[in-house]
């Protein structure tokens, strides 16, 4: 499945000038064969915007979901994005993914907030692993810093995560975690793990780009700069199913011994 990620931090503070941006990268990304979309961490209302996270959160169903469902359609692409959900008296740092049909297939609620700017703004999700089916593969959902924690994506790997989609706000001076720690958790977990982060600077954070699409080899398919990019990977099943022979990770476990880690 050919995947495209928008390396872009949009237009912060306005959902509706960020939808612009997202439709006209669909129709790009569907133009070049892509059959998903995947779009950073709070791409709908933009990142750094104090208060007004509240303002513009939105339930997952709700109207920002319904305009990106339409463009789902109308471009004949799934697309993932992130975004600030309202969801009872609570505001969660939510990432979904909607089918070409306009189904909405996951959401997921970030579960490792970073920093005191997120944990003054949200409430983190409890739920580790959400995966849905898209075009034959499974497809497993992640925001940012929860794919530091080497817990987190084993968790998808033994779920039977084949591509993990990490919408992210990756800050200056931690670009390290897209250089090598994304690859170094796609070889180790045997599945591809897309990372798509916001550019340039944002009220105090200076996002850092590098958006990447690596492999179950530890190979970047793709790699951005630090300026606003449309990058396009392919994600191959039967590679996969090699490497996942090849590298048998999963099979050669001793849970016995880990007992300690929990």
């Amino acid at each position: 499945m050919r995947t495209a990620l928008l390396q872009s931090s949009g237009r912060p503070g306005s959902s509706v000038e960020n939808l612009k941006v997202l439709d006209e990268a669909a129709g790009r990304a569907a133009a070049a064969g892509a059959g998903l979309l995947a779009a950073p961490e709070m791409f709908l209302t933009g990142y750094a915007i104090g208060d007004d996270i509240g303002r513009l959160a939105e339930p997952a169903d709700g109207e920002a979901a319904d305009a990106i469902a339409e463009i789902a359609c109308r471009r004949g692409l799934a697309i993932a994005y992130g975004y600030p959900e309202h969801a009872g008296d609570v505001v969660h740092n939510s990432a979904q993914l909607i089918s070409a049909d306009g189904t909405r297939l996951a959401n997921y609620r970030k579960t490792h907030l970073f920093g005191c700017f997120e944990r003054d703004h949200f409430t983190p999700g409890d739920e580790t692993v959400v995966q849905a089916e898209l075009d034959g593969l499974r497809v497993g959902l992640m925001i940012c810093y929860d794919v530091e924690f080497p817990e987190n994506v084993r968790a998808h790997a033994l779920a039977g995560t084949d591509l993990l989609l990490v919408p992210t706000a990756q800050m200056h001076p931690f670009q390290f975690v897209a250089e090598s720690v994304v690859p170094v958790r796609a070889f180790e977990n045997q599945m591809y793990v897309a990372y798509v982060n916001r550019v340039g600077r944002e009220g105090e954070f200076d996002f850092v780009g590098l958006s990447t699409l690596a492999g179950p080899d530890g190979v970047a398919r793709t790699r951005a700069g630090r300026g606003e990019d449309l990058l396009l990977a392919d994600v191959d099943p039967a590679f996969l199913a090699a490497s996942r022979e090849a590298n048998p990770y999963l099979k050669d476990r001793r849970p016995g011994l880990y007992g300690s880690l929990v």
